[in-house]
């Protein structure tokens, strides 16, 4: 025993270390080059695994696995494929025959609905009657009472949905619902939900709703799928009504007067009733075919219901994730910038645009149109914020304006192209949402909503800061290094 201790005390532990850790950073490297589809991502994970020892691989293996490549989900609810040819030859016969019905307005923005047909199969769909809801406040009494008027199914899909006072008075309905011979449908994302993970989403099934976590986290800490959330927040009901938008199931997200210390949240969600549903019902199937591991199908009653309101408003779809061959949001997010004559306006609770949402808000600037970009002055990320500020320089120097909320937390995810289109959704200006998880927007072609967010818009400006270029530049130069090292992780964030 002696020897043995005495011969590994004579051996050098820092070359073995060296011999063994080399080949698997190589290793790692490689697997780095090859899987990642993103440049900046990976120069972003080669730098993190060489210069991080060990704590960088870990890192990777943890957040960076492209499971694009590994078909993690599959968006096919129908295997006959002369159905979905026939399919796509209507949709496609639909929606030109709407946008050849619209006026002149919606016609402008034809790339738009063509690149959101092309790309996802998403119909413009007209006849909608669209409701804005702004905050807490006034989306949970409507959904509260849509909930209550469901005659055939319900089906949720959330993000965070909270063990709280709303997340109870929903849970009640649904299961009282489910009781009655409602077909109720959840799914949860079972990293932000997880407040309900036992004993809530029990007594739901214990009533007869059906509920599923779209991923089922077993390590915390290690887990790879952490990194593939499902951020979508939809609601829709007996194939007539619709919410979509940023609100999630939350007490937070209510502002209440007789509590006027707490953070003010600032959202935007939408109520969509008619033919604008259908897309996302069938993203729902999509979704619960994958959570459920049932395969549920399309039938005729969950897409068509009767009668229809009669609204104007004009919708489109557009979805992407870690499933789709092309991040379509982002695709959608371009053209719409592209198509701007007068103003852009977005409102975002993470900016981290990326090369082409940066080049294309600065093309629109330096090109005579006005970009006003509204972003939180209270943010919930040092490192998110820092990286953000990081991309302010250039923007202001171009003419973009940008302005930092400050009555509360801003969460509102909204663009306004020209008065005349507008998206809300759940996705930030971001590399997640952008790439990493399975967002949703309405694309919504009518003056009068378009307007409406508009006036929402500027009032919100009355509670923000607007930043000074020359004071910008003025920031302590430590402050502006610490920006630029978030910037390098931005890919990550």
């Amino acid at each position: 025993m002696a020897e043995l201790l005495k011969s590994l005390e004579n051996i050098d532990w820092l070359l073995v270390w060296n011999i063994v850790y080399i080949p698997v950073l190589v290793a790692v490297c490689l697997r780095i080059v090859y899987d990642t589809g993103s440049t900046a991502k990976t120069l972003a994970y080669l730098l993190l695994a060489i210069f991080v020892p060990v704590a960088g691989i870990v890192i990777y293996f943890s957040f960076g696995i492209n499971y694009k490549k590994r078909k993690l989900y599959s968006k096919k609810l129908v295997e006959d494929e002369l159905f979905i040819q026939r399919l796509e030859e209507r949709v496609h016969a639909y929606s030109q025959e709407v946008l050849a019905g619209s006026n002149p307005t919606v016609q402008r923005y034809r790339e738009l609905v063509n690149l959101l047909l092309h790309d996802g199969l998403s119909p413009l769909t007209g006849r909608n009657q669209v409701t804005l809801l702004l905050n807490g406040e006034e989306k949970f009494p409507a959904v509260l009472q849509a909930l209550r008027e469901a005659r055939h199914h319900i089906h949720l899909e959330y993000y965070i949905l909270d063990n709280d006072q709303i997340g109870n008075q929903i849970k009640e309905i649904l299961m009282q619902k489910a009781r009655e011979g409602v077909q109720v449908r959840f799914i949860y994302d079972d990293y932000g939900s997880r407040s309900i993970r036992r004993k809530y989403v029990a007594e739901l099934r214990a009533a007869g709703v059906e509920a599923y976590p779209f991923h089922k986290v077993l390590f915390w800490l290690l887990a790879n799928r952490l990194n593939y959330r499902n951020h979508r927040k939809i609601i829709i009901i007996d194939a007539q009504t619709a919410f979509v938008g940023g609100i999630n199931v939350a007490d937070r997200y209510i502002n209440r007067p007789e509590d006027p210390n707490r953070l003010f949240w600032r959202d935007t969600h939408l109520r969509i009733d008619g033919p604008g549903i259908y897309y996302l019902q069938y993203l729902f199937f999509c979704d619960w075919n994958f959570a459920s591991g049932q395969h549920l199908h399309p039938e005729e009653h969950y897409f068509i219901a009767q009668p229809h309101p009669v609204g104007h408003s004009l919708v489109q779809i557009a979805a992407s994730g870690p499933d789709s061959p092309r991040p379509t949001i982002v695709f959608s997010l371009l053209q719409a910038f592209y198509l701007a004559q007068k103003e852009i306006l977005v409102t975002t609770p993470y900016f981290i645009p990326g090369e082409g949402i940066l080049q294309a808000l600065t093309v629109a600037a330096l090109g005579g149109v006005k970009v006003k970009l509204l972003v939180p002055g209270i943010s919930d990320s040092a490192l998110v914020n820092a990286a953000a500020w990081s991309y302010y320089d250039d923007m202001l120097h171009a003419g973009v304006e940008i302005y930092l909320y400050q009555k509360g937390f801003i969460h509102s995810k909204t663009v306004v192209i020209d008065g005349a289109v507008s998206m809300v959704g759940t996705a930030n200006m971001d590399n997640r949402s952008f790439e990493l998880n399975f967002e949703v927007n309405a694309v919504v072609y009518d003056e009068a909503i378009s307007k409406q967010l508009r006036d929402v818009f500027y009032a919100d400006l009355r509670q923000a800061e607007k930043i000074n270029l020359r004071e910008w530049r003025q920031r302590p130069r430590l402050k502006q290094f610490f920006e630029k090292l978030a910037r390098l992780l931005s890919p990550l964030l």
